[in-house]
């Protein structure tokens, strides 16, 4: 198990033929049917040990570094008046909590994973830097409309921009069928039990897609606010996409996905007129978490601020391009 974020020993499978066992140790076996290649080697389940601070009302922080060895959570005493006092599993310095793992065995832990996935982030955004390739890193809960936009997106780009798309589940090719309708390649990586992309996912998947020189990469991740806040795939940018249909705290729920993100995109605003989502409020929690951050509001089936979206990538595409250019002299 990922001492990390709790991924279980499953399979990963990258279309194509492939298909790796990971284990506890990070042992991974990989296996090509029809060819007789077999790689016994390691590779890395990532992780990373990161801080949990609290935010307050008037946006200040601060940060706990308790260490709890034994299972048992560490009791908040800012429960409100008459409420039972909360519980909390991540105010260590592994900001985690396994059964069995001290909290200094698991920072060791989790120090040696993210030191592995960062190796390979980096080999990632050299190649890409190296081709003058755009990827983004999507990320969200399930149903926020990832695969929608995507597709909305590459339709929209169609014959302007050479686009590939790395898709990211649990399980099933459905999310890959529907964007390789529109005439753009996509690959599906199937995560198994596990909650996330990493760089060795992408890099692999990477090596199978037809992508030119200057192109955009679109990595869809697995639906999820937590673990893939802390994976660096050798993306240019995180963008945190969150719905309507969700709650305008989510920002506050889930502060490390935002506040790792560079831009967050409101999505399905055609829907506010129906529902009691408080836009103002969900944009206040998400500044607060990250003054930095930049924001799109769209709509993906009507059209509604689609442009400024399509204007952002493009604008992405041509610094990359640019960099490529000028590294290449």
């Amino acid at each position: 198990m990922c001492t990390v974020c709790g991924c279980g020993e499953g399979e990963v499978r990258i279309e194509g033929g492939e298909h790796a066992h990971v284990r506890e140790d990070g042992t991974v076996f990989r296996h090509v049917h029809g060819e007789g290649a077999h790689d016994h080697g390691k590779a890395p389940v990532v992780g990373r040990f990161h801080e949990h601070p609290h935010t307050h009302a008037d946006g200040s922080t601060h940060a706990h570094a308790h260490v709890h060895a034994g299972e048992h959570g560490h009791t908040h005493e800012t429960a409100e008046a008459g409420a039972p006092a909360a519980l909390h599993y991540g105010l260590g310095p592994a900001a985690a909590h396994a059964p069995g793992l001290s909290q200094e065995r698991m920072v060791q832990i989790e120090t040696d994973i993210l030191g592995k996935n960062n190796a390979l982030a980096e080999i990632n955004r050299n190649h890409f830097a190296a081709h003058g390739v755009f990827a983004i890193n999507l990320v969200s809960s399930p149903g926020s409309g990832k695969t929608t936009l995507l597709v909305k997106t590459l339709e929209r780009l169609a014959g302007e921009l050479p686009a590939a798309v790395i898709e990211g589940d649990q399980q099933t090719s459905v999310d890959a069928e529907r964007i390789r309708a529109t005439g753009v390649p996509a690959i599906q990586v199937n995560t198994g039990k596990g909650c996330h992309l990493d760089a060795s996912m992408v890099g692999q998947a990477f090596e199978r897609l037809p992508l030119a020189a200057g192109g955009l990469l679109l990595i869809e991740n697995v639906g999820n606010l937590v673990c893939p806040a802390d994976f660096d795939l050798g993306e240019a940018h995180k963008v945190v996409i969150l719905s309507v249909t969700e709650g305008e705290d989510k920002p506050l729920k889930y502060p490390n996905m935002f506040r790792a993100a560079d831009l967050m995109i409101v999505t399905k605003v055609d829907l506010l007129p129906h529902l009691s989502f408080d836009l103002p409020a969900c944009l206040a929690h998400a500044r607060r978490v990250n003054p930095r951050l930049e924001i799109l509001q769209l709509a993906a089936t009507t059209g509604e601020g689609l442009d400024a979206w399509l204007a952002w990538l493009r604008a992405g595409c041509g610094a990359a391009r640019a960099r490529a250019h000028t590294h290449g002299h």
